[in-house]
């Protein structure tokens, strides 16, 4: 194996790459679109939402309840209500999605309040969106603690109170984003840089220019992944400084720091790389690439824990996630963007992103037909 017909091979092929600078920028804008555009539609916190209120007691504790309702408007803004006279029209509003929730005060509450009867506040949700139905039942349910406090406290101990310690500050879904997002560009530029130019290239009949060379095909495919991961780690360091200038990342520009982020986004790039070479390796057809482009992608992002983590899954999904190179270049990243870890953060994972890699090239070598 002769080290510099690789690195000849490298070098046509980042030329080629830099002659076409639209593929270089189209494979950064539509990760950098992603993380701005789902980083800050999602995973915010529930505000204004519409809420119904029926008061069916009109009594002084019924007053009470409105009272903090409107507190919770003022305050937190999860919700504000609106009066409806009936219950039937408060749902009906509900059914036509006009409001998010009803809550009714029944008639007899404060009675039942004042004689310990198991007094209720009924509330009813449009279950349809599970993550609205969960922040209101969430709310309500903090406001029902609240009346149920007792209004003399104890002076003996002995009430078990819950110590809560956030070890990191608040963390921005956009910011959560970012890790899939440099994992999603780097898969990109494998894709269309990697996959999809190498089989334009057999289709247009410049791959025979290899095979009169004395050029082995081990050498073949190692210029190829080599290039191709070059082309990751540029893609993939761009938007990650990009990427975390817009989330806010705070001490990106740390020596050590950014000495890690480099060797995780080369790493990732090479196992993706020579993925995608390996499922390329005996494609003849230009329009395969881009027919499993959409499938690719839903199969490897989704169940890294990109967007949701992997402990919601279900068990078939877990074990996708285990076996998807993207899943530990979504869990390094993340260490070293949002926790900010060293080396034992991200060991782990680069050494599986690295045995993954040496298996691809390998069972590439052996695929490989350096024939017309």
């Amino acid at each position: 194996m002769k080290p510099y017909r690789i690195s000849a091979l490298i070098e046509r092929d980042l030329r080629k790459f830099f002659r076409s600078p639209a593929l270089m920028m189209s494979s950064m804008v539509f990760p950098l679109m992603q993380l701005i555009v789902l980083g800050y539609a999602f995973g915010g916190k529930v505000i204004n939402a519409k809420v119904a209120f029926v008061d069916m007691d009109h009594s002084v504790e019924s007053r009470k309840v409105k009272e903090m309702l409107t507190g919770i408007s003022t305050g937190p803004r999860t919700f504000y209500t609106v009066d409806y006279p009936s219950e039937s029209a408060a749902l009906d509003s509900l059914r036509e999605g006009f409001v998010r929730a009803v809550i009714e005060v029944p008639n007899g509450f404060s009675r039942r309040f004042y004689q310990r009867d198991r007094p209720k506040i009924a509330l009813a949700e449009d279950n349809t969106d599970q993550f609205m139905s969960s922040s209101l039942l969430e709310r309500v349910q903090e406001m029902v603690d609240e009346l149920n406090a007792p209004t003399m406290t104890s002076r003996l101990p002995g009430n078990v109170q819950l110590d809560t310690v956030e070890v990191y500050p608040y963390v921005e879904y956009i910011k959560y984003l970012l890790a899939g997002s440099i994992a999603m560009s780097i898969f990109i530029v494998a894709m269309i840089g990697g996959g999809i130019t190498f089989i334009d290239d057999k289709a247009r009949g410049l791959h025979e220019g290899y095979l009169v060379t004395p050029v082995s095909k081990s050498e073949l495919v190692l210029g190829l992944v080599g290039a191709g991961a070059l082309k990751g780690v540029m893609a993939g360091m761009v938007l990650t400084i990009v990427g975390g200038l817009i989330a806010g990342i705070p001490n990106l520009w740390e020596p050590v720091r950014l000495l890690y982020l480099i060797l995780v986004v080369a790493v990732a790039s090479t196992a993706m790389i020579s993925f995608m070479f390996l499922v390329m390796v005996r494609v003849s057809d230009p329009l395969v690439p881009r027919a499993i482009f959409g499938v690719l992608n839903t199969l490897l992002f989704f169940p890294s824990g990109a967007v949701y983590p992997t402990e919601g899954f279900p068990w078939w999904l877990k074990w996708i996630s285990i076996v998807d190179p993207f899943t530990y270049t979504v869990h390094a990243l993340r260490n070293l963007t949002l926790k900010n870890t060293g080396f034992e953060g991200i060991y782990r994972d680069v050494f599986i992103l690295m045995g993954f890699s040496v298996i691809m090239i390998g069972s590439c070598i052996a695929l490989f037909k350096r024939q017309i």
